[in-house]
This record gives C-alpha cells, sequence and structure tokens, in this order.
C-alpha cells in the first residue's frame, strides 16, 4: 500500500501531520532516497520545502536567520558579510550542482553525517538550531548540542528544524573552508577545516574559530588552537598535536588515524591564512 506523501505550504499544518506520528521529513531528498532500500520504507514523507518560511534568509538586529529549507545553491547567491565566505565555500563543496539546487542547510544538519560540509563552517559561525514542535513550541540550542554523535541529533520525533541562527560578526571578520578529499569534486571528505576570525590593524589575530570535520564522530571546535592563536601573525600559527586534542579519527578507506591527524594540522594553517587573507587583502 503507497503512504501518503504531504507537502504543505504553512509550517502549523506540517506540524500538525508530524505530530501524529509515522512521518518522515523531507526537504532536498538528497540524503534520504540514496539510504532507501527498495521495499524497505514505510512511513509518511512530508516535504517541508514549500513552507516559505524556511526558505527564507534574514536578519534581526542580532542575528542572521537561514530557514532550515535554504538550499546550498541559495547560500552561494546569497548577498551576506564575508564572515559567511567559508559557509559559501563549503556549500560549493556540497555533491553536484544538482544536489547544491535540491540539498538544504537544515538537511545537512539533520543527517548528522560525520563528514557533513556545512557542520565545520556553522560551528566556526557559532550557529544555533531552532527546532519547533506542535506540543511544545519553539526552542533554540547551539549547534554543537544539537548534534549527538554518528547520525544522531538532539530533534524530538515531533520536531521540525525551522532555522539556523547565525550571530552577526564585525566588519573584518574573515572565514574560510578548506578539504582535502581523494579527489578534487564529489568525494566524501578526508578532513575538512573551516576558520572565522578577525584580525586587528598590526595583521594579528584578535580572536579566532576552527573547527575540524571528518575526524571524530562530530564536528568539533579546538579551543587550544584558538586561544593560541591570539596575537599571533596568520603565518605565524604552527599546529602542534596538543591542539589536536578533542578530534578521534579513524582508520578507513579514506585514510588512517596518522595521517589525518598529520593532514589537518596542515589544514588548520592553510584555512587560518586563507581566512586572514580576506581580512587583510592578501
Amino acid at each position: 500500500m503507497h503512504k501518503p506523501y504531504l507537502s504543505p505550504s504553512d509550517l502549523d499544518h506540517a506540524l500538525g501531520a508530524l505530530a501524529q506520528g509515522g512521518t518522515k521529513v523531507i526537504a532536498g531528498g538528497t540524503d534520504v532516497f540514496p539510504s532507501l532500500q527498495q521495499g524497505s520504507f514505510r512511513q509518511s514523507l512530508l516535504n517541508i520545502s514549500r513552507i516559505g518560511e524556511l526558505r527564507t534568509i534574514s536578519q534581526t538586529a542580532n542575528d542572521w536567520v537561514f530557514g532550515a529549507a535554504v538550499t546550498w545553491s541559495d547560500i552561494v547567491r546569497a548577498q551576506v558579510p564575508a564572515a559567511f565566505d567559508g559557509l559559501k565555500q563549503a556549500a560549493r563543496e556540497v555533491g553536484s550542482v544538482q544536489i547544491q539546487n535540491a540539498g538544504t542547510i537544515g538537511g545537512n544538519l539533520c543527517n548528522a553525517s560525520p563528514a557533513a560540509d556545512g557542520v565545520p563552517a556553522l560551528l566556526a559561525l557559532d550557529a544555533r538550531v531552532e527546532l519547533a514542535s506542535q506540543a511544545r513550541g519553539r526552542r533554540r540550542l547551539p549547534l554543537a548540542e544539537f548534534l549527538l554523535g554518528v547520525r544522531r541529533t538532539a530533534l524530538g520525533a515531533d520536531e521540525i528544524m525551522t532555522a539556523i541562527i547565525v550571530p552577526k560578526l564585525p566588519d573584518r571578520a574573515g572565514a574560510s573552508f578548506v578539504k582535502l578529499g581523494s579527489r578534487r569534486y564529489l568525494v566524501i571528505s578526508i578532513a575538512m577545516v573551516s576558520v572565522v576570525l578577525e584580525c586587528d590593524a598590526t595583521g594579528r589575530i584578535a580572536w579566532g574559530r576552527v573547527a575540524v570535520g571528518a575526524c571524530s564522530p562530530v564536528a568539533q571546535r579546538l579551543p587550544l588552537l584558538e586561544a593560541a592563536m591570539v596575537g599571533l601573525r596568520p603565518e605565524e600559527v604552527v599546529v602542534e598535536p596538543p591542539h589536536l586534542a578533542p578530534l578521534s579519527p579513524i582508520d578507513d578507506v579514506r585514510g588512517t588515524v596518522a595521517y589525518r591527524l598529520d593532514a589537518v594540522g596542515k589544514l588548520c594553517e592553510r584555512a587560518i591564512r586563507k581566512a586572514a587573507g580576506h581580512v587583510l587583502g592578501f
């Protein structure tokens, strides 16, 4: 028997349908459909991509707000400050252009892959997520608290992710995203790094955030490196083994633990220089 396919245009309708149970939320479907085995899917599908408030990028006095159904192509085209350059660079790495046209920022987070390209950039931006349910209303929590493990999140069965909220940053903040894969395009990351930082008038780093993906069950910030780089010129930053303590890479077909740790240190240094270059003009 065919299960219902729902495609509401308002959030209240979607939350009401989800509250009845037995429903899988999709937007672009670029993660959901490839994972299905023929004849194994027994849930209704709730497509939220037609809900207008989930498809917008807007700003308030203090934040930028990305609707959860905003696509990666939307992000590439968005008129946003330089602090989002890392997120835009990550958006260009999410599969092919066809995937970028359909895949959404919220779907990337809810899928909770350790190699999700969008996660390090959003962690470096100190992003929060907004979740909504019919019974409990809306709640917000830091992205780092939303991602619990491999394919595990804090999303309730009756909740829809509605938005990703990013605090506004100084005009002089710069950002970057760098990715290592077995080839240039259409590849799962061996390691990836995103950086957001600001330099002072002398060209020294005033503050910075560094996030690493594909080297632990969920992407991780590197607080020791973030503290060590303050006051240095970008070219003076050297990543030492203690800086990588939060990471727990694995051996797999894409690389060994030793290779990943060596590579990610170099990627961090490269990403720091790249982010600073956007600020300092080199």
